[in-house]
């Protein structure tokens, strides 16, 4: 689906069907370096049962057209522009993997009338990025690319990593992340290093939140999710609303949604909206 925000074209996959905002409304945001297809498992299922899903691509990333966007606001500004673009006049689900659960987080706290709820999947706050990945990034992205692939996989040689012969969750995240253009990731990266908002935006949440965590994940380890998870339950509990939901996912690295599809996808359906 192709639709105009801020004048400038982008793109968001539905789920293989039409958009129609009428139904219950989940917005994905995905990753530094990444692009809408890390969400095809989920929002296909979720489009065929009941949902109108919008799986982005970000400025600059995939489809849409840049320029990037170097700022978590920024981006967060933008997913809610592109809500309006799409003819959302409602509350919206939004969820985010990585980059996108500060995208997520964001912008529901700054537009809790846009956002019915929010999942926060392979989400920490703060969310540096080492010196060497960030060197990385910058002056060499192939080493980076595979030291990403490397720290976001635990499984990368059995089931589900080769769920049949000749198909590799891994050398598939690779090329994803290859064929972003140039500039992508060091961009997302300081983003993320500089963004200092989390907690004060944890505060101002007034909806209900999901964390879905990978027990082997190295890029944001499910004890480093903790301080966000405890400030957003303080800040719910202040208003009378419930604790954050957690799912961790057993034996799953940083690259949950290709990972352990499934597992995602049972979380992000139990926690949605009734369809």
């Amino acid at each position: 689906m192709w639709l105009q925000v801020n004048g400038r074209r982008a793109y968001a996959y539905t789920g293989g069907r039409a958009f129609d905002a009428s139904r219950p409304v989940i917005a994905f945001a995905h990753g530094a370096q990444h692009d809408h297809s890390v969400w095809i498992l989920q929002t296909r299922y979720l489009a065929h049962h009941g949902y109108s899903v919008l799986a982005v691509d970000l400025p600059g990333h995939g489809r849409s057209d840049g320029p990037l966007l170097p700022t978590i606001e920024a981006m967060a500004d933008w997913l809610l522009a592109a809500l309006d673009a799409a003819g959302v006049t409602g509350k919206a689900m939004l969820v985010g993997h990585s980059m996108g659960s500060l995208i997520a987080l964001d912008a529901a706290a700054r537009a809790p009338a846009r956002v019915d709820r929010i999942a926060l999947v392979g989400s920490v706050f703060p969310m540096p990025v080492s010196d060497v990945l960030l060197d990385a990034a910058r002056n060499d992205e192939p080493r980076a690319f595979d030291m990403i692939n490397r720290w976001s996989h635990f499984s990368l040689y059995d089931p589900p990593a080769n769920p049949t012969p000749g198909f590799s969750i891994w050398h598939q995240n690779r090329q994803l992340m290859a064929r972003q253009k140039p500039g992508v990731l060091l961009n997302d990266f300081e983003a993320c290093n500089a963004y200092q908002a989390g907690f004060e935006r944890a505060d101002a949440l007034r909806c209900p939140v999901l964390f879905v965590v990978g027990q082997r994940d190295q890029m944001t380890p499910p004890r480093a999710a903790r301080p966000l998870i405890d400030r957003c339950a303080a800040a719910l509990a202040s208003h009378g609303l419930p604790a954050p939901e957690v799912v961790e996912i057993a034996n799953c690295g940083h690259a949950l949604m290709t990972e352990k599809p499934q597992a995602v996808l049972t979380a992000l359906r139990d926690f949605g909206p009734r369809a």
